[in-house]
């Protein structure tokens, strides 16, 4: 199912040419994906093991990041954790397990998508695409504040009365998500879908323990939070 694929091209996200970073240890299907981004305008890079892939992407700062489980020397659940770690880059995994507990872990980790093999590869690029959109339209430049917190959502900051407050990457991403909808009710299968780009009816608790999370780091008084409101059976509200 390694094939090309044909009819239109898909618009590229900016004027300049960007690059996908591929991780995967197979060179045939390096080869293939490597023509169908080219073939879409975009830069490659190809990484055969986690170290190297690690590598490249501090220094090609890749668009999105199409990345294979199983790796020589650093798993690509290892490389997926650490590039989260550091980066909101769209990361779009590829394994050939299905089980939807793995799915749930790559979930936590920080993976936007989860392709199984073997794949169309229009489903990956549409995949990819979709992951790249995702992300650009989850970004904030603002700065926003409210009770005794202030975030810069574009340096990925934020302090509590004057102090800083380390917040993971998911945790900003929420709270972004929130920021924007602000006053509205959001029900959990929304932000799992529009934050982490995972399937609205995916069974994980993953929400509720960033929500939970972001109360401890930013709430004067955690368990009566004034600002990251839930209603009991729909979701939650942001309120400045």
């Amino acid at each position: 199912m390694y094939g090309l694929p044909c009819g239109s091209k898909f618009l590229l996200w900016g004027d300049d040419m960007e690059t996908i970073l591929i991780v995967d240890d197979d060179q045939a299907l390096q080869k293939t994906l490597s023509r169908l981004f080219e073939s879409e305008g975009y830069k490659v890079e190809v990484s055969s093991d986690g170290r190297s892939a690690l590598e490249a992407f501090r220094t090609a700062t890749p668009t999105a990041i199409v990345l294979d489980l199983r790796l020589p020397i650093m798993s690509g659940k290892e490389v997926c954790r650490e590039i989260r770690r550091l980066s909101t880059v769209p990361i779009i995994v590829l394994s050939a397990i299905a089980e939807e507990t793995d799915k749930i872990l790559l979930l936590e980790l920080g993976a936007n998508d989860y392709v199984t093999k073997p794949f169309s590869p229009r489903e990956l690029l549409v995949r990819v695409q979709t992951a790249i959109r995702r992300t650009r339209k989850a970004e904030i430049s603002d700065r926003v504040e409210f009770g005794r917190v202030s975030v810069d959502f574009a340096k990925m900051e934020a302090t509590v009365d004057g102090q800083p407050i380390e917040l993971t990457v998911h945790e900003f991403r929420i709270l972004q998500f929130l920021v924007k909808n602000s006053e509205r009710v959001i029900p959990r299968a929304e932000i799992l879908s529009e934050v982490f780009g995972y399937e609205r009816d995916t069974q994980t608790r993953t929400v509720d323990n960033h929500i939970l999370k972001l109360r401890q780091k930013l709430e004067k008084e955690p368990a009566n939070p004034v600002h990251i409101l839930t209603l009991r059976g729909a979701g939650y509200k942001f309120v400045a």
